[in-house]
């Protein structure tokens, strides 16, 4: 008999989320049981999908921090390269009103014009709550209510009878619909379903559960009349929560539940999207969904979601161009043609982006997010990307053969040092593992900066510049 240890080799990963290095390790034994069974192994896609699901999640956190030391780390609530930052979630308070309502008469919103960072995203940072919308003028619309620092977009939906307001996250990236249910123990403060409720309630034994990049639900589904935007959905099915983790159940999360626009194919329910309902039920003429996502610092408020087209008083008509959507899941995802930094190519080529409203930031694989920073002046530590609050640099990315620009104040989401508002800044460009390594995930520091309008009915992406305000 010969004996020799097995030493535990322990190489911690820098480069990559816990959660999504987890799920790696689930599809590698999945398809290891697949073998080992005989059996087939699971597809390229659906593994693909798996790592996809692991992240898209608001992140809220459930520890306690302190402003001072946290500001600046906090930059994406839906995808964490370092999962220690997202403590600084918790800071989040709301006004009685729920709404967040910076006091500073020094707020200046223009780093484009070497100011740094506006002292109003720093407050909405700090103070977290709701900048709620203006009322569209469009039917078929909902406002976006503003998150913090443009860190997520909440709109309000009516579910059963009587029909009771709830927050609803809105999220191109996901495509799962529910609500925190009356049976849960531990779902906070927010408006909860169920028969207590609601008249039309009526609750099914089917389970559902959806994991996230760092929480997750579970529950059952149901049946109930959805009101949006004007709009009546009887009798629709989607899910009630009975588990929530923290990073949905905290008092100090500004939302209800979530409400995904991705295809339904990518449903963990494994039902039509309310956007896909609406169309088949002839409410709207076309399964589409389209965003104007509102920047705090402009102080317009004047986010809307529209159901069924688009919305020609957002946008330059000229200048829209529609692509096909290159994903073979559910997502949202384009081919992108260039990636500029101040009219100079970059060079990339072969790149698709994933558009994700519920996302914050731009997600790229780590050599172009090293490249993209370089270029427009910052720089990348084992940590996390930065650059300058002041930054004048243009950085643009091409679909359908045009060049959309992203505002500069929009890549420097918020100061390392939150007393020092024009030195270094936490990037809106940060480096990750997504899929493969020519694919981004390009959250709302692109989009806050386009119109978006995904079409489902025709499996397709348009994008063009916001009008003038």
């Amino acid at each position: 008999m010969v004996t020799m240890p097995l030493k535990r080799l322990h190489v911690p990963r820098t480069d990559i989320h816990p959660q999504l290095l987890l799920q790696q390790h689930i599809n590698r034994g999945n398809k290891r049981v697949a073998r080992m069974t005989g059996r087939s192994e699971p597809a390229e896609h659906e593994l693909r999908a798996e790592i996809h699901k692991r992240m898209y999640l608001l992140e809220s956190g459930s520890g306690t921090s302190s402003p001072s030391t946290e500001a600046g780390s906090n930059f994406s609530k839906r995808y964490f390269r370092h999962s220690n930052q997202a403590a600084k979630d918790t800071s989040r308070t709301h006004t009685t009103s729920g709404t967040n309502t910076p006091s500073s008469t020094n707020a200046t919103s223009a780093n484009s014009t070497g100011a740094g960072v506006s002292t109003i995203d720093l407050q909405a940072a700090e103070n977290g709550g709701l900048t709620l919308a203006n009322t569209p003028t469009v039917n078929n619309s909902l406002g976006l209510d503003i998150e913090a620092n443009d860190v997520g977009y909440i709109a309000t939906v009516q579910l059963g009878t009587p029909p009771k307001d709830f927050r609803i996250l809105m999220d191109s990236g996901s495509a799962d619909f529910w609500v925190g249910s009356e049976n849960c123990d531990g779902c906070g403060n927010h408006t909860l379903l169920g028969t207590q409720s609601s008249s039309s309630f009526v609750q099914s034994n089917q389970p559902f559960n959806v994991t996230y990049g760092s929480g997750a639900v579970a529950g059952v589904l149901c049946q109930d009349n959805v009101g949006i935007a004007g709009l009546q959905l009887s009798a629709h099915t989607f899910g009630v929560a009975d588990e929530e983790t923290s990073q949905f159940s905290s008092n100090t999360v500004s939302f209800d539940g979530l409400m995904g626009l991705a295809q339904s194919t990518l449903s963990n329910e494994m039902v039509q999207t309310p956007v896909e309902a609406l169309a088949s039920n002839g409410l709207i003429s076309s399964a589409i969904a389209s965003f104007k996502i509102s920047r705090l610092a402009d102080q317009l408020n004047d986010g809307e979601v529209t159901f069924g087209g688009l919305d020609s008083s957002k946008f330059d008509a000229n200048t829209l161009v529609t692509f096909p959507n290159v994903n073979q899941i559910g997502f949202w995802e384009g081919a992108m043609n260039a990636i500029t930094v101040n009219g100079q190519d970059s060079g990339m080529t072969g790149r698709t982006a994933i558009l994700d409203t519920g996302t914050t930031l731009i997600i790229a694989p780590p050599a172009d997010a090293q490249a993209v920073i370089t270029m427009v002046g910052g720089q990348c530590d084992s940590q996390q990307c930065t650059v300058p609050c002041t930054t004048n640099a243009s950085l643009a990315l091409s679909f359908g053969n045009a060049a959309f620009s992203i505002d500069p104040r929009d890549l420097a989401v918020l100061p390392v040092d939150p007393n020092d508002l024009t030195g270094d800044c936490t990037a809106g460009i940060q480096p990750g593992t997504i899929g493969a390594n020519t694919e981004w995930l390009v959250g709302d520091v692109f989009l806050k900066n386009v119109y978006f309008s995904a079409d489902t009915s025709n499996n397709q992406i348009s994008l063009a510049k916001l009008s003038a305000s």
